[in-house]
């Protein structure tokens, strides 16, 4: 069997700096087609440039396609533009600002202040580094450099991302740890969970509602109705990891979990991360516990010959309620075994249309 080598792509943060040499080699020299970047990795990357326009006298702008290779996101061929203008000074100087389409940071917790525009600490050091690669080419000295990025869809694709949430408005982040996107890597998801947490607790929030999903989500904000949103965390398939973000923040006391039965079994079995990858040992596992519990040779039969986790839980719920409770207190105790006992561990275990099948509290 042949396997593809899955293409690394650039984060919107190295789009922006790719736009901003561009730019000053514009002034400096001619208009490039392409330039070559340096990432935060030491990694050096070819990017190409979809327009340069001059604006004015000392302003140009200038159009990026971010592409994300082989992990595309909300973001992937989205436009990120700049607008630089070159100024006389008394000493080199940049400044970063952000534009339409660009958010705007609102609530505290973040990796910048409030009322600071979302253009994360890993953009900025591209970007400086970018104004500095010219600079020192051309031997250009006591100039300012000030840096306008805007997306031209930033505000419709922010809709599609969690950032309003996080108190992030008006626009996408400009975003990059390192400036290179890693095929399934998932740093972009890891990382919205982290803010979020964040976010949480620099709001006093104690207590996380942890889901899987918008679905489960959708149902926990229904059972939790007087909760603020930021208590509510998509955390994916990253149990460990999510525990391990949330033990960062000495505020966060305790974590309830609102999983779908699928979801739940892979967390009780002790999965570090809970993909759909292993299903047929979950099955078995599960229709061992389920003889173990009941004694009953024809669920255990059931189980083990069910196409699906789904499948599994017709067969289960509400008939055992004792298999629920014990499904739900492995859990707990498996995140308490990753969270080391520093985190209050709960559990609801919810039947596919919401209703909820077991409940810790």
């Amino acid at each position: 069997m042949s396997s593809k080598t899955l293409k690394k792509g650039f984060t919107t943060g190295a789009a922006a700096a790719a736009a901003v040499k561009a730019a000053l080699l514009s002034f400096f020299f001619k208009d490039p087609d392409f330039v070559e970047i340096l990432f935060l990795t030491g990694e050096k990357k070819k990017i190409d440039i979809k327009s340069i326009k001059k604006i004015s006298e000392n302003t140009v702008e200038v159009l990026v396609v971010k592409n994300a290779g082989d992990d595309p996101d909300i973001t992937h061929k989205a436009e990120i533009g700049v607008r630089v203008t070159v100024s006389d000074s008394n000493e080199f100087a940049i400044q970063i600002i952000g534009g339409k389409g660009v958010g705007t940071v609102t609530k505290p917790g973040l990796e910048l202040p409030v009322g600071e525009p979302a253009i994360n600490p890993g953009p900025r050091t591209m970007i400086r580094n970018s104004v500095a690669d010219v600079f020192d080419r051309f031997n250009v000295r006591q100039k300012k450099v000030d840096v306008e990025i805007f997306v031209p869809q930033g505000e419709v694709l922010a809709q599609k991302t969690l950032n309003a949430r996080l108190g992030i408005l008006g626009g996408i982040s400009i975003l990059g740890t390192t400036g290179l996107v890693t095929p399934m890597s998932h740093d972009a998801y890891i990382a919205t969970i982290k803010s979020s947490i964040c976010v949480a607790a620099a709001m006093g929030i104690d207590t996380l509602v942890f889901t899987t999903g918008r679905r489960s989500e959708r149902f926990a904000i229904e059972i939790f109705k007087s909760f603020g949103e930021e208590a509510f965390i998509q955390t994916g398939d990253f149990f460990k990891a999510s525990l391990d973000m949330a033990m960062l923040n000495s505020g966060i006391k305790s974590i309830i979990y609102t999983v779908f039965f699928g979801k739940a079994v892979k967390m009780a079995l002790g999965f570090e991360h809970t993909h759909a990858a292993k299903s047929e040992l979950t099955l078995k596992k599960l229709s061992t516990w389920a003889m173990d519990i009941t004694g009953n040779r024809k669920l255990e039969s059931l189980i083990c010959r069910a196409n699906t986790a789904r499948h599994a839980f017709s067969y289960i719920y509400p008939e055992y309620p004792e298999l629920m409770v014990y499904v739900g207190k492995k859990i707990i105790q498996t995140a308490t075994r990753f969270s080391y006992n520093k985190l209050k561990i709960k559990v609801i275990i919810l039947d596919f249309d919401g209703t909820i099948a077991f409940d810790s509290r």
